[in-house]
């Protein structure tokens, strides 16, 4: 699969395939709106799209948060169900570290969901010992 794919750095796609590699990654509200996806993918300080070669579409996509200075962040890394496992991934990762160098950025972080540790490791990321990731919530109550 991964001579298949190319991955590019975008500034727009199809805001319809983008919400639709984030309902394969468990990520879309019904309340979201496609039409907010431009200004996300323009909002992102890199923001790639794994290409099936054949198809033209969208099979895998990624993005860096960043400030362009010091810290990026690699968030919503997410391949269709039926390209996982082929390297897809893999090159995505690749090209948004690639991407976050050539800028000058070399502390990029993430934050894994349970189980995907070996994945983000052998591309080069280790545990953030005495770190815990935390989100904002309305309701405190934790």
């Amino acid at each position: 699969m991964v001579s298949e794919v190319t991955v590019q750095l975008v500034q727009s796609w199809d805001e319809h395939e983008i919400a639709a590699l984030y309902r394969a990654g468990g990520w879309w509200k019904e309340e979201y709106s496609v039409t907010e996806i431009p200004a996300l993918i323009r909002g992102s300080y890199f923001f790639v799209v794994a290409v099936h070669k054949k198809s033209g579409r969208a099979v895998g996509m990624g993005r860096v948060i960043s400030d362009g200075v010091s810290d990026a962040y690699i968030q919503d890394l997410v391949v269709l169900p039926t390209c996982r496992g082929t390297g897809v991934g893999k090159q995505i990762v690749s090209a948004l570290i690639g991407a976050c160098k050539t800028a000058g950025i070399s502390w990029i972080g993430l934050v894994a969901e349970p189980e995907t540790e070996p994945f983000y490791q052998q591309l080069g990321f280790c545990p953030m010992a005495g770190h815990v990731p935390l989100i904002y919530q309305e309701d405190p109550r934790c």
